[in-house]
């Protein structure tokens, strides 16, 4: 009898530990492609994009998420919930919109709102469980706004894997973001070219396992 309480027990904390959706986040600075790359998953597993991209910094203001992509990579498949942020900044100033020829009250709207966004990705962080920091392998790594994001993953034990993006453009410099983050797994793509998508898919396997 107490053998069959236990098999049971066990069942149900399997049913619903396979149940469980898993949040992947999407964090980085603005404009490092972190919705570019939402897009490119969305588009390769189902078919749609998930938001609009810009020049313009701070285009997604709001978290947004697509429940429910199934991956498959080397005959495994993983689900998860993905889950854009908002890029993140320690100052937004409505000034630098007008140098986009954003009106001056577009401008100000454009940075209430990223403002507000960042705010509500750092509160989502509690509710990661596996992150991507997404950088601009073209800019330098070394900044406080990096620095940041990734001290904050560390406080909260998130497992991290950073991205390098933008591998096909000339001033990329994967090494230097290496670099700057060794104690983390860091992967050169480019999400607009599509380049080292495939090994891309196998780390997010990598992540989500850990």
């Amino acid at each position: 009898m107490i053998k069959r309480f236990k098999d049971f027990f066990f069942s149900l904390k399997t049913i619903f530990k396979k149940k469980k959706n898993v949040k992947l986040g999407l964090y980085g600075p603005p404009n490092s492609g972190k919705t570019s790359i939402a897009n490119k998953i969305c588009q390769d597993w189902l078919g749609e994009e998930m938001g609009a991209v810009s020049n313009i910094p701070h285009e997604t203001r709001e978290v947004m998420i697509k429940e429910k992509i199934s991956i498959n990579s080397k005959g495994k498949e993983l689900s998860f919930n993905l889950v854009d942020t908002p890029g993140i900044a320690t100052k937004i100033d409505y000034e630098d919109f007008l140098k986009y020829k954003l009106k001056v009250d577009e401008a100000k709207d454009r940075a209430k709102e990223a403002t507000k966004g960042i705010i509500d990705a750092i509160k989502w962080l509690d509710n990661m469980d596996c992150v991507i920091v997404v950088l601009d392998s073209t800019k330098n790594p070394y900044s406080q706004v990096n620095i940041t994001i990734l001290g904050n993953l560390a406080a909260r034990e998130i497992p991290v894997l950073v991205v390098a993006n933008k591998i096909d453009l000339k001033r990329s410099d994967v090494k230097k973001v290496e670099g700057a983050f060794p104690q983390y797994p860091v992967l050169g793509i480019s999400a607009e070219k599509g380049l080292n998508m495939e090994e891309f898919y196998e780390k997010i396997f990598e992540l989500v396992k850990r």
